[in-house]
């Protein structure tokens, strides 16, 4: 089964559930953009989860992420995994250390036990592979596509229609 039939099954056993989805990254650096360009697609419909566009400073959400007090957390990142650019894989949070986040200082594993330490979430972390993150640069048609594929997918686990 591929990657992304995984990545579906997966996220789809949190259809009905509250859920929060993050995204992380840093639009001015071509596919760093994946996150944000994910929010900013998914902020256009009235997808049924909350989102939050945390830029490239997620430990500035953690207190938000608490006092919501959502059962699930997706946080939506660009990740150099060694992939081909616009691959999408779902990650472990044990896996989180040996992969490559290219705008934020503070380790995911460190955000993700930083909210498990105050609440009960199941985090689910999904990465894109960037071609190339330069300043400057707008996202590859690999990882624009890619994008396109993960709003589908969560409009669909989360009842809406995606609009571009």
């Amino acid at each position: 089964m591929g990657a992304e039939k995984v990545l579906f099954n997966t996220l789809n056993t949190l259809r009905g559930s509250p859920t929060i989805i993050l995204t992380i990254g840093n639009s001015l650096k071509g596919d760093d953009g994946a996150g944000p360009a994910v929010y900013q697609n998914l902020a256009q419909t009235t997808i049924n989860a909350r989102l939050i566009d945390a830029g490239t400073v997620p430990e500035n959400y953690i207190g938000p992420i608490v006092k919501a007090a959502l059962p699930n957390l997706i946080i939506v990142d660009a990740v150099d995994f060694g992939g081909s650019a616009g691959q999408i894989k779902l990650f472990r949070t044990e896996q989180l250390a040996s992969v490559a986040l290219s705008t934020h200082v503070l380790s995911p594993n460190i955000f993700i036990d930083m909210i498990r330490a105050q609440l009960d979430v199941d985090v689910f972390f999904v990465g894109i592979q960037p071609a190339h993150t330069n300043l400057g640069q707008s996202l590859s048609p690999a990882v624009s596509e890619a994008v396109k594929r993960l709003c589908d997918m969560l409009a669909e686990i989360f009842d809406v229609e995606c609009s571009q």
